[in-house]
């Protein structure tokens, strides 16, 4: 077994849940199967971790940061608000390359929200994402980039909701959705709706 740093055995960890989780789901998996996975003895685990719970809403958290670092990401370099929005609309973390896993195994946590953990978890991971689109579309708003008729607590809501809807059928593997034969897409849509024509220029 080779030894790491107590920071990058922790992501090891973590990247190694991930994929367990993704395949046999929370609930199935065991810690005895992540170690062996993983490489290493359960006792490892739980210097870093001291449940599976644990392991799982670090998960969560990891998610959630992971995905203000994409959106940031996404935004930089874009000036007109409105551009940033469509920018942040075109990029679902739940269907994008990187994200497809982590929010497949965050969807599992629908079974698990008895536990108050896991619950506060998710509730901060959903506020999180929330607070970061209100402030894009509140600066939004003020350049009359987007409508003010909605608060922009609604506006962000609503990206939340659909989304996440999206984001459930492409995990179900629904063919098709959210899009027609002649290439129209409900992100093209919503765009459109939020922000008018695209500014050139």
């Amino acid at each position: 077994m080779r030894r790491l740093p107590a920071s990058a055995r922790k992501e090891q960890l973590l990247d190694t849940a991930l994929e367990l989780f993704a395949r046999l789901g929370y609930a199935r998996a065991t810690t005895a199967e992540l170690a062996k996975a993983a490489g290493v003895t359960e006792p490892i685990i739980y210097r870093h971790f001291n449940s599976k719970k644990a392991l799982f809403v670090a998960l969560i958290n990891r998610t959630g940061k992971q995905t203000l670092e994409q959106w940031t990401k996404d935004t930089a370099g874009a000036t007109d608000p409105g551009d940033r929005l469509r920018r942040l609309i075109g990029d679902n973390p739940m269907v994008s390359e990187g994200g497809r896993k982590p929010y497949r195994v965050f969807l599992q946590a629908i079974t698990e929200t008895d536990d108050p953990d896991i619950r506060q978890a998710i509730d901060t991971h959903i506020h999180t994402l929330f607070e970061f689109l209100k402030k894009e579309i509140i600066t939004a708003q003020q350049a009359h980039r987007v409508t003010a008729r909605y608060s922009p607590e609604l506006i962000a809501w609503l990206l939340l909701h659909i989304g996440l809807g999206y984001g459930v059928l492409s995990a179900m593997n629904i063919a098709g959705h959210g899009q027609t034969a002649d290439g129209g897409h409900v992100k093209d849509v919503l765009a459109r709706i939020l922000t008018g024509p695209e500014h050139k220029g």
